[in-house]
């Protein structure tokens, strides 16, 4: 059964876009798992720029059909502008699956995350002011309100009575804020309920037939794995599962189902929000890999936090992902170091740690320990084969397989969709 899955193996923002959207064109199904509009993906098609923020990166591949998933988070405004603005420009939406168990961003949830945000002031996570994790929040509490709700008013009604009970006590008694009319909000709620119903779907159903009848499906998570709410730099995470494992609950297939998992690596190493991050930079190399790599989130429009690559990093995601391959981004940024260090270990008070520590204060005071590797000077944007790299951008290249523990089958050596070493086919 061709499943396979694909996900960021640092703290998102890899390039999962440009990597999705080159199996584009050889599978049938793209599938978001996990997350909602605050995971961003940028895809370059030509000379033309597609930022994408809820939607699969498959939405771009004419022959593949891009799935939202029941473990997305869906807010149904931002679904129909990215919907409006893609046909604008002439592609094809018509074609897109969302699971009617996928969750729904209520208004409630945006303002919600919001005064959260603001009244933790210094102790702030770093959310993107979405209402991603509230609407997690509500899911787990068993007050949230999935698509398929959007289609019996009056179980609607009462969802949204349940949970506003309990907010508008906190927004109007904690946060000094207006409460929130029920009628206000299933009002809007409905307004979206015809619109996105010809995409509405048993995805499940839909997915695992397609297995069965070996399509090829894709499994796209968003954010990356040190953010992940069980296995990341908690608390200083997403609230949903972007490791291999989210894939299984996050669109209903088994485990046995899947055949590969993909990892996304940059080839430097970048963050965005707050958390601790051993290997970043406060110089101006921080400020060049920034410059160079064009380092501003998709989605938040925050400059990201730069610093070299961390092969720790890379093995607890191999570790924690059961990765079977890499993709390598974003080497061609590299380009221009005399020599480039590779952080290879940690030093925790005075110890060599050299995996991932478990506990988040050691992880916070971990220093990193570097390696150095000899860089290289030429352009290796036009590299067709691993053959065409300079021979220190190769040998970086295998230095970095041989720390991260799998395979790196292709690398990205430029932002175009056919800028891209293929070393092994995924498929």
């Amino acid at each position: 059964m061709p499943a396979l899955v694909l996900l960021g193996a640092q703290w998102g923002d890899e390039g999962k876009g440009k990597a999705t959207d080159l199996l584009g064109g050889s599978v049938d199904y793209v599938v978001r798992y996990q997350g909602g509009n605050n995971a961003g993906h940028t895809v370059v098609v030509g000379d033309q720029k597609y930022a994408l923020h809820l939607l699969p990166s498959g939405i771009l591949s004419p022959g593949c059909t891009p799935v939202i998933g029941n473990g997305v988070v869906v807010d149904p405004s931002v679904l129909l502008s990215e919907l409006s603005g893609l046909n604008e420009r002439g592609v094809d939406t018509s074609k897109l699956l969302i699971s009617g168990n996928a969750h729904i961003i209520t208004p409630y949830n945006v303002t919600v995350d919001k005064v959260t945000e603001r009244f933790l002031g210094k102790r702030k996570i770093g959310t993107t002011g979405r209402g991603i994790g509230p609407t997690y929040a509500d899911k787990i509490n068993r007050v949230g309100i999935r698509v398929q709700d959007l289609y019996d008013e009056s179980i609607l009604q009462q969802k949204v009575e349940a949970a506003l009970d309990v907010k508008n006590q906190i927004l109007t008694k904690l946060y000094n804020r207006r409460a929130i009319a029920v009628e206000q909000v299933v009002e809007e709620l409905l307004g979206y309920a015809e619109q996105i119903k010809p995409y509405v779907a048993d995805t499940v159903l839909i997915l695992n037939q397609a297995l069965e009848d070996n399509k090829v499906v894709l499994f796209e998570g968003g954010q990356g794995t040190l953010l992940d709410i069980d296995h990341g730099t908690y608390p200083f995470v997403t609230s949903s599962n972007p490791t291999a494992g989210g894939a299984c609950t996050g669109a209903g297939v088994g485990p046995t189902k899947i055949s590969r998992v993909i990892g996304i690596l940059k080839a430097y190493t970048t963050r965005v929000g707050a958390g601790p991050f051993p290997t970043e930079l406060f110089d101006e190399d921080g400020e060049a890999l920034r410059r160079i790599g064009g380092e501003r989130g998709v989605t938040t429009g925050r400059d990201r936090r730069c610093g070299w690559f961390d092969a720790v990093i890379a093995r607890y995601a191999t570790r924690v992902n059961g990765l079977t391959d890499f993709f390598l981004t974003k080497l061609d940024v590299l380009t221009g170091w005399e020599q480039i260090p590779v952080c290879v270990a940690y030093e925790i008070d005075g110890q060599r740690v050299d995996e991932l520590p478990y506990s988040q204060s050691d992880f916070h005071h971990a220093k990193p320990v570097y390696e150095m590797l000899p860089g290289w000077s030429e352009d290796i944007s036009k590299a067709k084969t691993f053959a065409d790299l300079p021979k220190n951008a190769q040998s970086y290249v295998k230095a970095l397989e041989e720390m991260s523990g799998a395979p790196i089958s292709a690398i990205g050596v430029g932002p175009g969709r056919d800028e891209t070493i293929e070393i092994n086919s995924f498929i």
